[in-house]
């Protein structure tokens, strides 16, 4: 545009002095020859003028004038704007990025208000202990958080009981380590509460699991596989999946289902919103982008019920039923979750219409000294059908020394022999 403005501006300049110097010249000789040419031509002279006035009129009016102008300083002022313009130039447009972090990260944002809360736990083996350390082996972990300054810690009851010669201990998030008591059990729920002698501890908030919506952003905070402070994030997939759904019986429980990477470890670890509150307890997951949680709601129904118990002096001492050991988390495969599992992995049998999937095996278990492995199928028990959870539980409480198990490990069907530990 504003090598346009210049070209017009060099035939602007032409014209205007060709005309110039030729009205030059006709005044002077107008001069010059004013008495012999003024009585022959006057009459020929004055429509010679006139002709000349209206064709410099025509070229070099006040129209021809504002032709020229009005391009030309628009022109001129487009160009600079451009050449001013901090928006078109790249070092300006890289600049404009500085602050997204800030502005942006709100899952840090959320870890930053609220991980502080969160606490690794540990099951010690106080029957085998490390060769070089001489301390007790770890025989499997989870996850919890702070409920109360005064060293209340919520977690899942899969991950403190059940479990014999063990300890729980619980190490914070500046890696102090405590030794912990179990509190209060529901095993109903998969609910159970720690106590820690520490004081002025950061307490994560609770929030509200009824208001939830599908698509909402959440964050869950836990220890996978040992590796303690991990955060995962991801959205509420469903906010009322039924218990009957997932094949749990006598738990009337509306789980909350999320994409947030739930794994081994994270059980009992806090799924919170990014308002930094605890929405859910990691309890569960059936595969890549299927896990589910506890919703708060439920939780603070057993935490009321656990405080009323401490008023009462009736506080936890052997509040669960003991039962054989065998060392395995696990979940019923109901028709949608079997449907769900043969979409996404090419290994699942077709022909698969029952079983018990084995989501955790705990470290030094006679399940784990038997052979079994996560992700492993149990279709039968002692030639009897495994439907669900249940009759895994029946088969333990039948008493054999031994049980003979049948499992699907990919598209191959194994066969191994577990001993329980008896209580």
């Amino acid at each position: 545009m504003a090598l346009r403005s210049i070209n017009n501006l060099e035939m602007f300049l032409r014209r205007c002095t060709a005309p110039t110097l030729h009205r030059c010249c006709v005044a002077s000789s107008r001069t010059a020859h004013t008495a012999s040419s003024c009585s022959s031509s006057k009459g020929s002279g004055d429509d010679n003028n006139k002709d000349e006035k209206k064709s410099g009129q025509r070229k070099f009016g006040w129209r021809s004038v504002l032709r020229f102008c009005v391009p030309f300083s628009l022109g001129a002022l487009a160009s600079a704007m451009l050449i001013q313009s901090d928006d078109l130039t790249p070092t300006i447009s890289a600049r404009s990025l500085s602050g997204r972090r800030k502005e942006f990260n709100f899952i840090a944002d959320v870890v930053a208000g609220c991980g502080d809360s969160v606490v690794y736990i540990e099951i010690k083996d106080t029957r085998h202990f490390d060769y070089f350390s001489g301390q007790p082996i770890t025989a499997s972990n989870g996850s919890g958080f702070v409920i109360e300054q005064n060293g209340l810690i919520l977690t899942n009851a899969h991950v403190v009981i059940n479990k014999p010669h063990t300890m729980v201990q619980v190490r914070l998030s500046d890696g102090r380590t405590f030794p912990a008591t179990i509190e209060d059990v529901d095993q109903t729920s998969d609910l159970a509460t720690l106590r820690i002698q520490v004081s002025g501890l950061s307490v994560m908030r609770l929030g509200k699991s009824s208001t939830l919506r599908s698509g909402e952003w959440v964050v869950a905070l836990g220890s996978p596989l040992a590796l303690s402070n991990t955060v995962t994030a991801g959205v509420i997939s469903a906010t009322q999946r039924a218990s009957q759904e997932l094949g749990l019986r006598n738990r009337d429980i509306n789980y909350l289902q999320t994409d947030a990477a739930i794994t081994f470890g994270n059980s009992g670890g806090p799924l919170v919103n990014l308002d930094g509150e605890a929405i859910g307890v990691n309890s569960m997951k059936v595969t890549a982008g299927i896990s589910f949680a506890i919703p708060i709601d439920y939780v603070k129904v057993f935490l009321e019920r656990a405080a009323e118990r401490r008023k009462k002096g009736s506080a936890y001492k052997t509040g669960y039923p003991v039962k054989r050991y065998m060392g395995i988390t696990m979940l019923t495969l109901t028709p949608d979750i079997l449907f769900e599992l043969k979409s996404r992995s090419q290994n699942m049998p077709s022909n698969l219409m029952h079983g018990v999937l084995v989501w955790k095996v705990i470290v030094g278990s006679p399940a784990h000294s038997g052979g079994l492995q996560p992700g492993d199928i149990v279709t039968h028990i002692n030639k009897k059908e495994i439907k669900n959870s249940s009759d895994v539980y029946d088969a333990l409480a039948e008493g054999r020394k031994d049980l003979e198990i049948v499992i699907l490990r990919g598209v191959k069907q194994m066969h191994v022999k577990i001993t329980p530990e008896d209580p």
